[in-house]
């Protein structure tokens, strides 16, 4: 069995459907990060395991579901509906198999899932990834897969929205083998990111990447990353 690491703030419209995609072996495990809108008492409802972390943050949620979760392997997805959770299995089949030990879902963009700020953001930021350690990486996706285990090794910080990026940063720093799948990404159900969605908000996690890139020992230009991808 394999726990999928859901973080939710006011989710409602998008969980029915998320949390009924979940293929077989594959367990939602929701982190209610503060909704006003019910969307905890729903996923318990359907039969999903919540837990509640008060404190905002995208990183603060991912790191209280994966000190509560208790599989070998975990998954992170957003839970707004962008991603499908059939494809899973494709993003954690190589963690599994000991053949990489983080990887991340490439996103495959649908037409209008993807603000303009947020896709040029993301260009750069994996360009600067790619040119810091090494990685061979398209992009930071939000759907990936690890070992519980190592993956709370690596002693994360960020609890906001430098979470994905510190992950992969510490991972390459302490040599891991990292990679990536192609997945699907639609445009997300009930409006627009809470991070992405507007300017201001890119901004913001803009400025919080820089800085995990300027402050990341694993940043070196000369850091020899042992970047792996797989299709």
């Amino acid at each position: 069995m394999i726990e999928v690491i859901l973080p939710v703030l006011d989710e409602i419209e998008a969980l029915p459907g998320v949390l009924a995609g979940m293929p077989d072996g594959y367990l939602p495990l929701v982190v209610d990060n503060g909704s006003s809108d019910g969307s905890g008492d729903l996923a318990r409802s359907l039969g999903a395991r919540v837990v509640v972390q008060p404190i905002r943050g995208f990183g603060a949620a991912c790191w209280t579901g994966l000190g509560a979760s208790t599989t070998e392997v975990v998954c992170f997805m957003d839970a707004d509906g962008s991603l499908d959770p059939t494809e899973l299995a494709a993003v954690a089949e190589p963690v599994v198999e000991g053949r990489l030990d983080l990887c991340l879902g490439r996103r495959r963009l649908a037409p209008g899932s993807m603000p303009w700020q947020a896709r040029l953001g993301n260009r750069v930021l994996a360009a600067e990834l790619r040119r810091r350690t090494g990685l061979a990486l398209r992009d930071l996706g939000p759907m990936r897969a690890a070992r519980r285990a190592e993956l709370i090794g690596l002693g994360l910080a960020d609890r906001r929205s430098g979470w994905p990026l510190e992950m992969v940063l510490a991972g390459a720093l302490a040599q891991w083998r990292i990679g990536e799948v192609t997945v699907g990404y639609q445009r997300r159900a009930g409006g627009r990111s809470k991070v992405t969605g507007t300017i201001m908000g890119t901004l913001r996690a803009s400025r919080e990447m820089a800085r995990l890139l300027g402050d990341h020992p694993g940043t070196d230009p000369k850091f020899p990353g042992r970047g792996q991808v797989t299709r």
